[in-house]
């Protein structure tokens, strides 16, 4: 440890005296305050910059979070304070925000809502960071904007911008991972005129199983990864259309054998999962005198296959999704703004392997909305209405008695909601912001119909048609102040949740499992994230950031909710530098995430241990000559410790999660 740090300092000293050497002006930069770019939200109704949005958004470059070195978009994502990850290795992990997750937690990508099996704890997020610019990260209940699933919240993904009008670019990235002798590489090309625009951009990612601090590797744990991304759009004054389409296909190793096998191979074992899914967008603007329309469409097809010990698909699942989104901009009265839309989704699920887990279904959605924003001075009101109403028809499979049987279902599920916002500034950098929604969710095919094992959870689960929609009620405050030097932040929540629905032991087995109810009861979830960024002049080159998360989820009955993250407190201490001629945009960064002892726990859980974990990075912009790269070096768990998170799904087999790994990334732009 003490190495670690006195090598870190030799860095930073010579980064000091490198950048004081080169930049005898530095002692002007307190004359003028650094210009900071707000980014425009895009997963809000108006687009607003995020210092005049009502609702607190967490904006992060998917640059900034692979600087991190982490091996895959949902690890970064995690390390953003209020939201965690259920995982399964380092090749599935599932979003959590402030708590819920699955399908209380709606993702958005290429403008389009993603469906994928999110139901299954083992289904994981089914993106590549390869083409993705930005996330937002909506926390709390969104329903106005998305309609049913937004219940805990939203993950928007923005796919990565055109060139430039009238130019012609290349980019190659390159990472490798020492831990699981990974590799993910990554090639996009992208050109312009005035008014048409082209990219294309492919991927491939592929690890071995994982080693655990003791040099073990956990078996079956290697994935391979393929995914292709393409775009093509058109626009002029008055009409901008584009069009997009992403191909992802994944080969996941399903790990059973806990610590079995020790082998460096790729090629995936049995059990696995082998995952393709097809996305396609159509995203239009229409300019009209004072107003605009804006129109998404966009089509899912989503094939997951999961095989036990053969290449015979015991677990076959097509689904297919028909998206629509039209929102209408009013034209402005005086300050005011208004937004009305409508909403849509059609769905179906095929099943064609041996077994079934949920039963063949079509859903169709319909929703309509209507929300306003009015500007006084400083303060800034917000408020919307919705209705929302979802039809679920299944078709009777099995025999009535007998495992895999699924009776009929015809349900339809109705909820009005609606939110409210304020943000107001009390002081020159200081902001308020206070937002009241509610939001819903109608319980899914797996929670009205299943009957049988689920594998991923090696419970006899058993569905209960009479579920009742889940709605919810949140109430957020976010208190922010910034100036060129010193950031903070304090968000606090409180989420009441009518008729929530969990499984619940029913005290016998079938085919030697354990059976699970699914039943319902009223649950809160309560806590917040609370941070600081502090940059002292004349020392700007040096940066401190610590940022606190904590959440509680109890039932009616006083019990705790499942899959809970722990407590959670991260300190980073960054310094930035530049090295005349041949570095840039230097940086050296030593990382502390601390993680709490997690002793609230439900009853099919046990408790969780703490752990701290030291990361380390160094990167920048290396100039030889004309040419320039971008390269970050990280080493994560850099101490080799041995931890199992929370919400590992391997914790029941005492299975620890990952153990150094050294990541080496370049990026190329020709």
């Amino acid at each position: 440890m003490k190495k670690i740090i006195i090598t870190l300092i030799i860095i930073i000293s010579a980064s000091i005296q490198a950048q004081e050497t080169t930049d005898k002006k530095q002692d002007s930069l307190h004359k003028n305050k650094p210009f900071i770019l707000d980014e425009v939200i895009i997963s809000t109704a108006f687009n607003k910059i995020q210092s005049q949005n009502v609702m607190k958004v967490e904006h992060e470059s998917i640059k900034e979070l692979q600087k991190k070195g982490t091996s895959t978009l949902i690890e970064g994502l995690a390390t953003i304070p209020g939201v965690s990850q259920v995982s399964t290795g380092t090749s599935i992990g599932k979003p959590v925000i402030r708590g819920l997750s699955g399908n209380r937690v709606l993702v958005y990508s290429q403008g389009v809502r993603m469906e994928n099996q999110q139901f299954g704890d083992e289904h994981g997020l089914g993106l590549n960071d390869s083409g993705i610019e930005s996330v937002e990260v909506i926390k709390g209940p969104a329903s106005l904007l998305y309609g049913s699933d937004a219940l805990g919240g939203v993950l928007y993904f923005n796919p990565e911008k055109f060139a430039v009008a009238n130019t012609f670019n290349a980019n190659f990235s390159q990472k490798l991972f020492s831990n699981t002798l990974g590799s993910n590489s990554s090639l996009g090309l992208k050109t312009s005129t005035e008014n048409w625009k082209f990219l294309v951009r492919g991927g491939y990612n592929t690890h071995t199983d994982y080693k655990i601090a003791n040099g073990n590797r956990v078996t079956n744990t290697r994935y391979n990864e393929g995914d292709f991304k393409t775009g093509i759009g058109y626009s002029n004054s008055k009409f901008s259309s584009v069009f997009r389409y992403n191909f992802n296909k994944l080969d996941l190793g399903i790990p059973d054998a806990g610590i079995a096998e020790q082998t460096t191979t790729k090629n995936t074992g049995f059990p696995k999962q082998a995952v393709s899914t097809n996305l396609l967008s159509l995203n239009n603007i229409i300019f009209l005198k004072n107003s605009k329309l804006d129109v998404d469409l966009g089509y899912i097809s989503n094939d997951r296959s999961e095989f036990v010990d053969n290449n015979i698909a015991n677990l076959q699942m097509k689904l297919k999704t028909f998206n629509y989104d039209a929102k209408y901009h009013l034209p402005k009265f005086g300050n005011f703004e208004s937004i009305i839309g409508v909403q849509g989704m059609s769905q179906t699920n095929a099943n064609s392997g041996i077994e079934c887990l949920i039963p063949d279904a079509s859903t169709n959605d319909f929703g309509v909305f209507g929300t306003g924003n009015v500007e006084i001075k400083s303060n800034v009101f917000q408020a919307g209405v919705r209705f929302d109403n979802r039809k679920i028809n299944t078709i009777a499979h099995g025999i009535a008695g007998h495992e895999g049987y699924f009776q009929a279902i015809n349900k339809s599920f109705q909820s009005y909601n609606a939110s409210l916002g304020y943000k107001t500034n009390l002081a020159e950098n200081l902001s308020l912001r206070l937002n009241v929604a509610s939001g819903f969710r109608a319980p899914n095919l797996a929670e009205l119909s299943s009957n049988g094992v689920h594998e991923g959870t090696n419970r006899y689960e058993v569905g209960n048609t009479d579920l009742k929609t889940e709605q919810n009620l949140q109430t957020d405050v976010n208190l922010e102040f910034k100036n060129s030097h010193f950031e903070f932040f304090a968000n606090g929540f409180y989420n009441h949740i009518n008729n929530y629905i969990y499984t619940s032991p029913a005290g016998t087995k079938n085919s030697g499992f354990d059976i699970y109810d699914y039943i319902q009861s009223n649950a809160k979830l309560y806590g917040g994230e609370i941070g600081l960024h502090f940059h002292p002049h004349p020392f700007d080159w040096m940066h401190f950031e610590t940022s606190f998360e904590t959440v509680t989820g109890v039932k009616q009955n006083g019990d705790y909710l499942p899959l809970i993250p722990a407590n959670n407190w991260i300190n980073t201490i960054r310094a930035e530098f530049k090295i005349k001629k041949w570095l840039e945009e230097g940086f050296a960064t030593l990382n502390v995430s601390t993680t709490f002892n997690q002793n609230k726990v439900s009853g099919f859980e046990t408790k969780s241990n703490g752990y701290s974990l030291l990361n380390l990075g160094l990167g920048g912009k290396i100039k030889i000559g004309k040419a320039a790269f971008d390269f970050n070096l990280n080493g994560n768990n850099i101490l080799n410790k041995t931890y199992i998170a929370h919400l590992s799904r391997l914790k029941t087999d005492g299975i620890p999660n990952i153990g150094r790994n050294i990541v080496l990334g370049l990026n190329f732009n020709i």
